[in-house]
């Protein structure tokens, strides 16, 4: 434990000189006690098995004033706080396999309805940023508190083809670390990059300090919740995408939407077999110390996503308890001296 005013603690050394005091005005007591050994026997008598209360009055007033020193030296501890700048990205699956009905009344529709209902859950301080991905990924909403922008950005969501779950986990990532310089077309991503108008003054970037990895899961102010069939076919390899977001301590909770056997669907001319990939999904949340969640059906991804909304994020934040060890230490005192009226019929 650490100390704002540490220099006070020196005042800590007055408790055994007080103690000192307290054996001294014992012995002083005995001691004039002596000429009257019948009225010590009558008192002992009275007294009865209860002379250790003379002791208790006393004993907690000095921890009383001990947690009140130790409070005027304004003490510090490690505790586990909300976080006051908590965000969450939900990264959903807009691809065509999305449009199967083995989750009524389909994947897609049964997703938005639950992440509408996930985000009405959520404390309001949460902020909430949306990516949508299908052979691309896009960011569909910046991080916010208006439930209005965020169930917009959701209603807005359109099929189209491709799968890049690798893709959502990057422009997540990039969403969560702006200035980290993602950069998901050097990893094959096949990513859109920003184009630079002619006429931009181009200004060099300042040098970045070498990235260090943090231990997975480690940061606890943000999470990425992705939703999705899990069958990639195009972009980020989602296992390298899960990497990223390991190195950089946030937990990647996966979702996966349907059954394993999954059905036959037709889209934009096509005809295909989804399936549920669930070893992709596992092994996504698994390497980022994150958690697996399978929803067959729709009330299922409710029930899941009521589970994610109960896990507020907490960080570790030193924080100065000075009020409680000035409770603690007035309680000791009150008690103390309440004993003593009650047992003694005075103050100490």
């Amino acid at each position: 434990m650490l100390f704002l005013w540490p220099s006070l603690l020196w005042l800590l050394l007055a408790l055994p000189l007080l103690m000192l005091l307290y054996l001294w005005l014992l012995r002083r007591r005995k001691l004039q006690a002596l000429p009257y050994p019948g009225l010590a026997l009558v008192r002992q008598a009275l007294a009865g098995g209860a002379a250790w209360r003379r002791h208790v009055p006393p004993l907690l007033f000095l921890l009383g004033l001990a947690a009140l020193l130790l409070a005027a030296a304004r003490p510090l501890a490690v505790l586990k706080l909300p976080s006051e700048q908590q965000t969450v990205v939900l990264a959903i699956d807009v691809s065509g396999s999305m449009a199967a009905t083995d989750v009524k009344p389909d994947r897609l529709t049964a997703a938005q309805n639950a992440a509408k209902a996930f985000i009405k859950g959520l404390p309001r301080h949460v902020r909430v940023g949306v990516v949508a991905f299908a052979g691309t990924a896009q960011l569909a909403q910046l991080p916010t508190q208006s439930h209005e922008d965020l169930f917009k950005a959701i209603d807005s969501f359109q099929l189209q083809r491709g799968t890049a779950t690798g893709n959502g986990i990057m422009v997540a990532l990039a969403t969560l670390f702006p200035d980290a310089g993602i950069d998901i077309a050097a990893l094959g991503g096949r990513q859109a990059m920003r184009v630079r108008p002619i006429d931009e003054v181009v200004r060099p970037e300042p040098e970045k300090a070498p990235f260090t990895p943090v231990a997975p899961g480690s940061y606890r102010s943000a999470a990425i919740i992705m939703l999705t069939d899990g069958q990639r076919t195009t972009g980020v390899d989602p296992m390298e995408a899960a990497q990223w977001a390991a190195d950089r301590g946030v937990r990647v909770y996966t979702v996966g939407v349907g059954t394993v056997e999954g059905e036959l669907i037709g889209f934009q001319g096509w005809s295909m077999r989804v399936r549920l990939d669930e070893d992709t999904l596992k092994a996504v949340a698994l390497r980022t110390s994150a958690e697996y969640y399978h929803a067959a059906t729709a009330q299922d991804l409710h029930k899941v996503y009521e589970t994610l909304s109960s896990r507020i994020s907490v960080e570790k934040k030193e924080t100065e308890v000075t009020a409680l060890f000035a409770l603690a230490g007035a309680l000791l005192v009150l008690l103390g001296a309440a004993l003593s009226v009650w047992w003694f019929g005075r103050v100490l």
